[in-house]
């Protein structure tokens, strides 16, 4: 007995295994893909009856009088309905295994941090017309790229990080944010990722100062309640579609909380770091008001955050390469690719050709089907 109601899931794993592998759809209730069965048995049920409706027509002795009083035959025409409904039997049939899509949908809800680079090696001119003009311009065109539904907040980092943008709808704060930079000494791109992840999450407890310079034990006032530690489970890499980080540097870090470490913090938070390297890989030497120093792109360790938080790094060499760097980055970041179950779409597509069936069948023959 048991073995006999197994059947519709032995047949049902049959159907699918015999799909090639390229196959768009798969199915969450695969057992009930036997109920697919039943199409081919209709279209010979279906053929049947017109060989029969054929045999048991009246022969008449002159053809040709029928055609001549009757007229021209509905042809193929008269297949049409039957053939739309057919189609409709089986999208209903495969809405009830309940099918799975990948399809291309848009971001409900994101934030994004931009975490920019404004150490002095910015205002090299290998990038014309500098390399910080360049990239502010770049991420004000980045800015009306995205989608207004998109909050945006900016985080500046050279010898430190502050934000100089919560995030916000407004894109005019966003813009008078990027041209209020101060080009300041040292580069702490950890410290940038770090500040980006405490204003994606103010109610989780990261403490920038305590990365930084360790877990001493501040003071507490006495009317203070010492904070409870949240317990915090990390997630997978790349798996918090709700906000990203986009880190745009020129140099390598000199100070501050240490690259990786704070990538291993957004990837446990699934916040995926998209770094955007600028400038040259092979060293350059600036100078300034009297002092020089000479700034060196780390793709190495771009690319290694980039690669721990399950996201991508971009080089941008030229100020068009960083536009259409930032271009790129848009399309990402405003546009997911979705498993999504499509029941509901065959569902409905069912419904439109069973009404459409009907509806032709009515206006040509004067009946239903």
């Amino acid at each position: 007995m048991n073995d006999i109601l197994k059947w519709p899931d032995l047949l049902g794993s049959w159907l699918v295994s015999v799909l090639p592998k390229t196959f768009p759809l798969h199915f969450m209730w695969p057992s009930l893909l036997w109920l697919l069965l039943a199409v081919p048995l209709l279209v010979a049920v279906y053929w049947w009856l017109l060989r029969r409706k054929k045999k048991a027509s009246v022969r008449f002795a002159s053809l040709a009088i029928v055609r001549e009083a009757m007229g021209s035959g509905p042809g193929f025409r008269r297949h049409i309905p039957p053939i739309l409904f057919l189609l409709a039997i089986t999208a209903m049939l495969l809405a009830a295994s309940r099918p799975m899509a990948v399809v291309t949908l848009p971001m409900t809800q994101q934030t994004i941090m931009l975490a920019m680079d404004v150490s002095g090696s910015m205002r090299a001119t290998d990038v014309l017309p500098t390399r910080m003009v360049a990239a502010q311009t770049a991420a004000k065109a980045f800015l009306v790229e995205l989608p207004r539904n998109i909050k945006v907040g900016i985080v500046a980092f050279a010898g430190s990080a502050q934000v100089a943008q919560i995030p916000t709808l407004n894109r005019e704060d966003l813009v008078s944010a990027i041209d209020r930079f101060q080009l300041q000494r040292g580069t702490a791109i950890g410290n940038g990722i770090v500040m980006s992840l405490a204003t994606l999450f103010p109610d989780a407890g990261i403490d920038l100062a305590q990365l930084q310079y360790g877990s001493r034990q501040r003071g507490v006032g006495i009317d203070e309640k010492p904070k409870d530690k949240q317990e915090f489970t990390p997630l997978a890499p790349g798996s918090y579609s709700s906000a990203a980080i986009i880190l745009l540097t020129d140099g390598q870090r000199t100070t501050g909380v240490d690259s990786l470490e704070a990538a291993k913090l957004a990837s446990e938070r699934g916040v995926r770091v998209y770094t955007v390297g600028i400038g040259t890989t092979t060293g350059e030497t600036i100078g300034f008001e009297g002092w020089s120093m000479r700034v060196k792109l780390d793709e190495v360790t771009l690319k290694a955050i980039a690669q721990k938080t399950d996201a991508d790094y971009f080089y941008a060499g030229t100020a068009a390469d960083l536009k259409k760097v930032y271009e790129a980055l848009s399309t990402r970041l405003t546009i997911e690719k979705k498993e999504t179950e499509i029941s509901g779409l065959l569902a409905l597509l069912a419904a439109v050709l069973a009404i459409t069936s009907a509806a032709l069948s009515m206006l040509w023959f004067n009946r239903v089907l």
